[in-house]
């Protein structure tokens, strides 16, 4: 299933990033990588905020559709 539909504060470990390659590459090295584990903090506005390698990023909807879980 998608990030975005996670519950919030539930730990989750990343299967596969979709999307071309730029996307892929570019939530890489945000710390997205499959096996990687991820955390959703919260949604604000449509963005989600995520814990992922010890650190806190905003994504967006459309950026998290593609990362499944």
């Amino acid at each position: 299933m998608p990030l975005t539909l996670a519950d919030i504060g539930e730990e989750n470990i990343i299967k596969k990033i979709g999307g071309k390659p730029e996307v892929r590459a570019h939530l890489e090295n945000l710390g997205f990588v499959p096996g990687g584990t991820v955390t959703v903090i919260s949604t604000i506005g449509g963005n989600i905020i995520v814990n992922v390698k010890e650190s806190r990023v905003a994504i967006s909807k459309e950026l998290a559709q593609k990362i499944m879980i």
